[in-house]
């Protein structure tokens, strides 16, 4: 049953986690997934107003609203999760995670598909925005704060606002990089590579004053 893998899921990713009875009463992240099934499975049904009801409670009670009508694959796993919105026409894959301040939102009035799709193994970073009918691709990492607008290919990382990608096709690791804020994307980073040629410069500057001739004559003082 799909309620008790995300259960599962949750000691792969978090190492707080001490037992299914804790994880069940004390994660907020749990807890919205849960009644997101319930919800999603009353929305197939076509019993609208009751899973919005449903969803509405969920949403007081913690913090995180998730529309039942958005498909959300297996084993999904929101870190914290207070202030995490997730539109109506998302698509999240199998194997994803967000933290807290997440939104997958939308650019469009229209009644269509106007929210993101995340493929699977995607790790969203605390406060990101994903907006629009974009694509993410397998096992993407955006970085905290970041505002995605672009569709983004398999394994890449992006930061920034508006995103932009930092570490391009990624190899697989066995670390969680939970927040893709690993030191790896550096030197692909245009902002920093300008900030750091800009203090290498700055240094260079000051061994030269350094080795600069001194006068060691006395100055005279005008009478």
């Amino acid at each position: 049953m799909r309620i008790f893998e995300d259960v599962r899921s949750v000691f792969d990713r978090d190492p707080a986690a001490r037992n299914v009875f804790e994880i069940l009463t004390c994660y907020s992240g749990v807890q919205a997934v849960i009644i997101y099934r319930l919800t999603h499975l009353l929305w197939g049904y076509k019993l609208f107003w009751l899973a919005r009801f449903i969803s509405t409670f969920a949403r007081w009670f913690t913090g995180i609203e998730i529309h039942p009508g958005a498909v959300i694959g297996r084993r999904f796993f929101i870190d914290h999760g207070m202030g995490v919105v997730i539109g109506e026409t998302a698509e999240i894959g199998n194997d994803c995670m967000m933290y807290h301040g997440v939104t997958l939102g939308g650019t469009s009035w229209d009644k269509e598909k106007r929210h993101p799709t995340l493929k699977d193994g995607v790790v969203i970073g605390a406060g990101a925005k994903i907006l629009g009918p974009i694509t993410l691709g397998l096992n993407v990492r955006v970085g905290s704060n970041s505002v995605v607008v672009r569709s983004v290919d398999d394994n890449d990382t992006v930061v920034g606002i508006p995103g932009r990608v930092v570490v391009k096709k990624a190899s697989e690791s066995d670390t969680f990089d939970s927040y893709a804020a690993s030191s790896s994307g550096r030197s692909n980073d245009p902002t920093i590579q300008a900030v750091d040629s800009i203090i290498e410069r700055l240094a260079e500057i000051d061994k030269k004053i350094a080795n600069l001739p001194v006068d060691s004559k006395p100055i005279k003082e005008d009478s």
